[in-house]
């Protein structure tokens, strides 16, 4: 609001020091919501480069068995078994809360299976199509562990930086705005005070 639009009364006084006061708490408790973000995201952050460093170990084991499978059984043979699974891996999704902030909260059950249940035995397949399959059965599961860390992450950084915007809205403009009008609205209370006092001291005179 600009002083131009602002009426001098003193209702208008009353009204403009209720907003500061409550720009004031606003701004208070948004600082107190950046900074238990702030932890949050510190708290995960180590959490997410310890799962990035896993991904690229279990890639590179299951890379490498896949290629040594490849290369001694032949594509058909793991194409074959690949097809043989019949049950798709049961993923819940829900939903966390931290400090506001909607997370995913992932459950994985059933991608790591054994031999009998991947729908294909022992004598169909050998043995390094079996440690292939599970290396990346390994790798699926690190991969939907790896997305809630991520997106939670990436959620909590742009809260902050949401927050951040309006706790420096508040500081730098709302609040010094609010008490200029403020400020302004005083002054002319007081030159309309002495005015009317000035105008009786005539009217006696």
């Amino acid at each position: 609001m600009s002083i131009t639009d602002v009426k001098p009364t003193r209702s208008e006084l009353i009204a403009t020091r209720k907003r500061i006061k409550l720009s004031i708490s606003g701004h208070k408790l948004l600082k107190m919501k950046r900074d238990g973000l702030i932890i949050e995201f510190f708290d995960i952050l180590p959490k997410v480069k310890d799962m990035r460093s896993q991904l690229v170990e279990l890639y590179t084991a299951a890379d490498k068995r896949l290629a040594v499978a490849m290369v001694a059984d032949g594509k058909s043979a793991l194409k074959s078994a690949a097809n043989c699974r019949q049950t798709p891996p049961q993923v819940e999704l829900s939903e966390n809360n931290i400090m506001g902030v909607v997370v995913p909260k992932i459950k994985v059950s059933t991608i790591q299976k054994s031999v009998e249940e991947r729908g294909y035995g022992l004598i169909g397949t050998s043995v390094r199509i079996d440690e292939s399959v599970h290396a990346f059965e390994k790798l699926a599961e690190k991969v939907l562990e790896a997305a809630e860390l991520e997106t939670t992450m990436k959620k909590l950084l742009d809260e902050i930086e949401s927050t951040k915007r309006r706790v420096n809205a508040l500081e730098f403009k709302v609040i010094p705005n609010l008490e200029e009008i403020a400020a302004y609205i005083t002054l002319r209370l007081e030159e309309l005070e002495r005015e009317n006092v000035f105008r009786l001291k005539r009217i006696k005179g």
